[in-house]
């Protein structure tokens, strides 16, 4: 073989090692063309820009709409990497050209008046690199650079976090590749020209995804706030297996929140999005909303109404608090310790000492789980909360005279009715907990989890209290009660049956309910009967593992791929 050839084939090899490979497939080496493994686009530039597609940084290439979070950061970090590394680099050789400039102008100096005459050359021979001029130059003219960018933060309000965002190294990367000379954008360059550009780019992006709800249907999520002032706000998202896009934001600061005007506001977003493309529409379970979605699926035959599993479990949280006496006392005990706490600067800084440094979680008002956290701080804390209480410094304040401080006292030593409730409410209210966190991630879908998450839940809570049924029965009748209300849902039910982790469970049960929720699913989603024997047939084959649902590879994925959304 030839030295060039030899060298080709060394370059050729060494070019697969870079980690970009693994996500793209070389359509043509000459052009080098490249197909992207999880949208299938196929672009011009080699494994630089296909990096570039996958790391989503819009660098001479359209983002990837399926690529998975992790790959995506892992191609940034290696861009970033690659470009501090060039970054390096460019200012070595700067350096190494003001070094050779500086030596020849010593150089010239030197014939002139020889500084060997007025120094003594120290022995021993040690490569000391001295710290040149140019360099304390460089770190000067940085200092200055950031200071200015420093001072355009601070004088402008711009969140210090908002360095963290990916695109600011870019802007400060493009800025460097520039040079001198560049003229900023004007304002109206900013409120214009470029505007219309970065509005035209996410629509761009925006058709990306809508091409995938084509494919695979989509949900739509109506999210509803309201500022300290009282001025309400509806922001829609839609989420499907491509990931999640904000879609539109409403001010119903003065729509009256009728079920018929919230209906005519979601059956406006169904319609932006097209309704055979819509799966379902989830809102909060408020009673207005509740009715509006009924309306919304007798008009729209083809989709579901969903109240939000996060506020479901959230508002069994808040029954036990309002229906179960033992959590309402305890709850309101913990309440008052902390509050109590907080209200004081000095007693806090005292209780840090002996807490470390650890803060108590305060109650807050928009999430009941907030109480049974700020509980079971407490209970972590319960040694160094009886040292506080039994210290010099709290028996000898003017607070542990007071009848307030006293009562707080009282609590905290209380080891036969407080702290044992403290426990028992934890043991009852930690498995929701464990599924609110589940639901209200926004990482993973949770659908295909929720029907088994919520029996797992009571299961654990009847093994938290050793089975004693006076224990669990009330706690066991709420969340009955908000399940049958609100969360039994034919999605629920269908999710949980077509969840290869729970199918192919040797305890999977499939009673009357599941299998009615998932043919309602059907019937409702596939219109043409045709379709739907297919459908059974295939339900069949899916059951007993037949075909290619039984081959190893569609086992194992499929395991996997649960697996990773409870975790």
């Amino acid at each position: 073989m030839s030295s060039s050839a030899s060298k080709k084939q060394s370059r050729k090899s060494g070019a697969r090692l870079d980690p970009g490979w693994d996500h793209g497939i070389e359509i043509d080496a000459n052009k080098k063309q490249v197909q992207c493994k999880y949208c299938g686009i196929t672009r011009a530039g080699g494994v630089y820009r296909l990096k570039h597609h996958l790391a989503c940084t819009h660098t001479n290439v359209e983002p990837c709409p399926s690529v998975p979070e992790d790959v995506r950061t892992q191609m940034f970090d290696l861009l970033s990497a690659s470009s501090e590394e060039s970054r390096k680099k460019k200012q070595r050789v700067s350096t190494m050209y003001d070094l050779e400039e500086e030596e020849s102008e010593v150089k010239q100096q030197a014939k002139k008046c020889s500084m060997d005459n007025f120094v003594v050359r120290k022995s021993g021979g040690l490569n000391v690199r001295q710290t040149t001029i140019n360099e304390k130059w460089k770190k000067q003219d940085r200092d200055e650079v950031c200071q200015i960018m420093a001072r355009w933060f601070y004088t402008s309000a711009i969140p210090f976090n908002a360095v963290n965002n990916p695109l600011f190294p870019l802007m400060i990367r493009k800025l460097g590749e520039y040079g001198k000379g560049l003229k900023p954008p004007s304002y109206h360059e900013m409120r214009v020209t470029f505007l219309k550009k970065e509005v035209q780019e996410t629509l761009n992006l925006l058709n990306m995804y809508k091409t995938e709800w084509k494919k695979t249907g989509c949900t739509i999520m109506s999210d509803g706030w309201s500022d300290q002032r009282k001025r309400t706000m509806n922001n829609f998202l839609v989420n499907s297996p491509a990931g999640t896009v904000f879609l539109s934001s409403v001010d119903t600061t003065d729509i009256s929140k009728t079920a018929q005007k919230l209906f005519e506001l979601l059956d406006g977003i169904v319609e932006k999005i097209g309704e055979d493309n819509v799966v379902q529409v989830i809102t909060d379970n408020a009673s207005n909303y509740k009715a509006a979605g009924k309306i919304l699926m007798e008009k729209r035959k083809r989709l579901f109404w969903t109240p939000c599993a996060a506020h479901c479990i959230d508002l069994m949280l808040e029954d036990f608090q309002k229906f179960d006496s033992l959590h309402k006392v305890t709850i309101q005990k913990a309440k008052s310790v902390v509050t109590y706490i907080y209200s004081w600067g000095t007693v806090i800084n005292w209780m840090k000492q002996f807490t470390n440094g650890k803060e108590l979680i305060r109650p807050g008002v928009t999430r009941f789980a907030t109480s049974y956290l700020t509980m079971r701080r407490l209970s972590e804390l319960k040694g160094n909360l009886f040292n506080f209480f039994c210290s010099d410094k709290w028996k000898t304040s003017t607070y542990a005279r007071r009848n307030k401080g006293k009562k707080i006292e009282s609590i905290i030593f209380d080891n036969q009715q407080f702290w044992p409730n403290v426990e028992l409410c934890l043991k009852i209210a930690s498995p929701l907990i464990k599924v609110l966190r589940m639901v209200d991630s926004d990482e993973k879908p949770a659908m295909g989890f929720l029907y088994k998450a919520i029996d797992q839940a009571k299961e654990e809570i009847k093994q938290n209290v050793n089975n004693i049924r006076k224990r669990y029965e009330s706690a066991f009748a709420i969340i009955d009660k908000r399940w049958e209300d609100q969360l039994s849902h034919p999605l629920h039910a269908a999710g949980y049956y077509l969840n290869p982790q729970f199918q192919y469970s040797p305890d999977f049960q499939s009673d009357a309910n599941i299998k009615r929720g998932l043919y309602d699913c059907i019937a409702k989603m596939v219109p043409e009967s045709g379709e739907r024997v297919k459908i059974d047939l295939q339900l069949d084959d899916f059951r007993h593992a037949n075909g290619l649902f039984g081959h190893e590879n569609a086992l194992i994925g499929g395991n996997l791929m649960a697996m990773s959304v409870q975790s």
